[in-house]
């Protein structure tokens, strides 16, 4: 998500831009973020190859996993409405499972009843994913899993939403590991998660 709002708006007017807009952008608090606009948008650049390759690797090894099951996966594409706060995303991974929720009348690009989220770290967006967008995600009901996967590294964590509504994590980096899930029946070798990823030679210290 960007740091630069663009203006306060409605939220009908978030929708009605949405439409036109040649990038997708994010909303809350009447404010809309833009995400991965073209380069000469706001001085913002798109995705990395290697988050796009970890969000192909994630949704494709999730949509084989889940075949023939009640759940789906969507990439990127998907918004998902927080009905609580009224908020937009677009996860770099959804999975629902039965049949989609659609809030917005006559429309079905958006959904309010994920089961799992899956978000790719960046330097600019993990802040966020870590704090203010998964307080957003834990307002809905139906989310029982959110995961957070590094791009410089491999290390996926894992939280799990209890009986006490806390969040339980866990952490899996070890490359010849395996993700396992806890709200789909699936878990995929992390040598398939990161497939194909190339790591700097001197990540950040986290």
């Amino acid at each position: 998500m960007s740091a630069i709002p663009v203006r306060r708006i409605t939220e009908a007017d978030y929708l009605a831009i949405e439409e036109q807009a040649t990038y997708k952008s994010e909303f809350h608090d009447g404010v809309m973020y833009p995400i991965q606009p073209p380069p000469d948008v706001i001085g913002m650049a798109g995705a990395t190859i290697d988050h796009n390759q970890l969000k192909d690797n994630l949704t494709r090894a999730l949509a084989n996993a889940l075949d023939g099951s009640p759940c789906r996966t969507m990439s990127s594409d998907l918004r998902v409405r927080v009905e609580a706060t009224g908020t937009y995303c677009y996860p770099d991974v959804v999975v629902f499972c039965g049949p989609p929720v659609f809030p917005l009348r006559k429309r079905r690009d958006t959904i309010s009843n994920p089961t799992l989220i899956i978000e790719v770290l960046s330097e600019s967006t993990e802040t966020y994913d870590r704090g203010g967008k998964f307080d957003r995600y834990k307002m809905i009901d139906t989310l029982r899993e959110y995961v957070l996967v590094a791009q410089d590294r491999v290390r996926v964590e894992r939280f799990v939403r209890q009986p006490d509504d806390t969040w339980a994590v866990t952490e899996f980096a070890d490359p010849l590991g395996t993700l396992p899930f806890t709200s789909v029946p699936a878990e995929i070798p992390l040598a398939t998660v990161y497939r194909h990823v190339e790591f700097p030679e001197n990540p950040p210290h986290r």
